[in-house]
């Protein structure tokens, strides 16, 4: 079965702290209990040495169970009203997503 991986990528405001953020996480962490089609989370600071972030300091990965999942969960009103309290705190954001196949 064809599954999503949906990334994003944050670039903090330089006024947002150490709270700020962790509002952030308890936002996008409770998304899985309230929208379908989620199957997994995963979250945290960039730990590259690369020194490539350009400025992005944390990611997510959320895996859904397909990409009619996925379709239903961007408009979704929950993730609207996330979306928009996390936006606050950022100064960008770069999403991507990528279909894959269990056991691949």
């Amino acid at each position: 079965m064809t599954r999503v991986k949906h990334i994003a990528f944050f670039k903090f405001k330089p006024t947002c702290t150490a709270a700020d953020i962790a509002v952030v996480w308890r936002i996008i962490e409770d998304l899985p209990r309230q929208i379908p089609g989620i199957l997994g989370l995963t979250w945290g600071p960039n730990t590259s040495t690369e020194g490539l972030s350009q400025g992005f300091t944390h990611s997510f990965v959320m895996t859904f169970a397909n990409a009619a999942a996925r379709d239903a969960y961007l408009p979704h009103p929950i993730h609207a009203a996330a979306a928009a309290k996390v936006m606050e705190q950022l100064d960008a954001v770069i999403v991507c997503d990528h279909d894959f196949e269990d056991g691949k």
